[in-house]
């Protein structure tokens, strides 16, 4: 883990502030922590769940706060499906529904994370988990404010 990240804010505790419009108001997090959450989002949209579950508790770790359970969640997202690819669909039921209940406590969006769609996607893996119904040909994407409303 990265001295910064384990110890708190060093370099004079730079946030970052870049969320606007539906996303203003969420967390200022540290340029690391944003580094971070930008790769861990590239993963797990590269469908790099194991990597993404890496990089975000590295960051989650260090985080306190309201964020640290918006981290959580993703990263527990980040496993349910990397339990599904690996066929332990008991284990991405659960871990998918952790991350839901998470996820359900913040805002569509929040630290420039469109969260409304990946809730739903998590959703509809968990519906079609629950009632044997067939699983959705991909898992959902973690959508961002740069890329527009989703």
């Amino acid at each position: 883990m990265s001295k910064s990240l384990s110890q708190g804010r060093e370099g004079g505790g730079t946030r970052d502030r870049r969320a606007t419009g539906a996303f203003a108001g969420g967390p200022a997090l540290s340029g690391e922590e944003r580094a971070a959450l930008e790769a861990g989002i590239a993963q797990f949209n590269d469908r790099l769940f194991f990597e993404c579950h890496d990089t975000l508790e590295e960051a989650w770790s260090g985080v306190r706060g309201a964020p640290r359970d918006f981290f959580q969640g993703l990263i527990q997202a980040a496993v349910g499906f990397y339990h599904l690819g690996n066929g332990n669909r008991p284990g991405a039921r659960t871990l998918l529904r952790r991350s839901l209940a998470r996820l359900q406590r913040y805002p569509e969006g929040y630290a420039g994370v469109h969260l409304a769609p990946l809730r739903d996607g998590i959703g509809e893996w968990l519906a079609a988990l629950d009632s044997g119904a067939p699983l959705p040909p991909r898992p959902p994407r973690i959508g961002t404010a740069g890329e527009g409303a989703p």
